[in-house]
This record gives structure tokens, C-alpha cells and sequence, in this order.
């Protein structure tokens, strides 16, 4: 039991991570105006390929946070996390794809789908190389 609580909170401090940076970084470019006000649709695709950017980095440090404080198996632990925002990244193609105008390019949701996962991966196996190294 005391396992699977470790389990789960290394899977949930990963994705706390992940978001949190992510959130904080749109905050930022938001207070310095380069991305549209909150609440106005975001369209520019340079824009949304910058958040994607970020967004793809922040996925591999809260992966490599998640296969740290994995009690075992730390690549297992970071798949459970690029799968959980594989689910979330699909809802969200599907909350937002009639409605361009809202939501901007549907090239922005897929985008996220394909790259839940192997940022994920390469956190885990950043992680499992920095390990064996020391």
C-alpha cells in the first residue's frame, strides 16, 4: 500500500510539475503581452508552436520528476504519466474541434495528442541514464 501511494504521488508530481510550468509560462507571456489577452482565441501559429515548445520540455522535466520519486521502475511511472496526459490531450481535441474560431488551428490539440507521450519517455530516460552514470 505505502508502495502504490509513492507510485501515485511521484505520477501526481510529475503532472503537478508539468502544468504548473506550463500555466506559470502562459501567465508570463500573457503579462508581457505576447500572447492575447486571457480569454481571447489564440490563432497565431508561431504563438502556439511557442507553447508547444515549452509545453514538450515541461512534459520531460515533470517525466524525469515522476521516474525520480518512482518507488520502482521509473520508466513504468513516467508512461503512466505521458499516457494520463495522452487521455487529457484527447479530451481536449475533442472539446475544441468544431470550433476554430474559439480554439484556433486544430493543428495545435493533435499536436499535444502526439506529443504526450514521448517527452514522457525521454524524462524517464534522462532520468535512468543520469542514474546509472552516478
Amino acid at each position: 500500500m505505502h508502495s502504490m501511494l509513492k507510485s501515485i504521488g511521484a505520477v501526481l508530481a510529475g503532472a503537478i510539475i508539468g502544468i504548473a510550468l506550463s500555466l506559470g509560462t502562459d501567465a508570463v507571456m500573457h503579462a508581457l503581452h505576447l500572447f492575447p489577452p486571457i480569454g481571447t482565441p489564440m490563432t497565431d501559429s508561431r504563438l502556439l508552436a511557442l507553447a508547444t515548445a515549452y509545453r514538450t520540455i515541461y512534459g520531460v522535466i515533470g517525466a524525469y520528476v515522476t521516474a525520480w520519486l518512482a518507488p520502482s521502475r521509473p520508466m513504468l511511472h513516467a508512461f503512466l504519466l505521458g499516457a494520463l496526459g495522452e487521455l487529457a490531450a484527447i479530451a481536449g481535441v475533442v472539446a475544441t474541434w468544431n470550433d476554430v474560431a474559439k480554439y484556433g488551428p486544430r493543428w495545435y490539440p493533435l499536436a499535444l495528442v502526439i506529443l504526450a507521450l514521448p517527452p514522457a519517455l525521454l524524462g524517464a530516460w534522462l532520468y535512468e541514464r543520469r542514474a546509472q552514470s552516478c
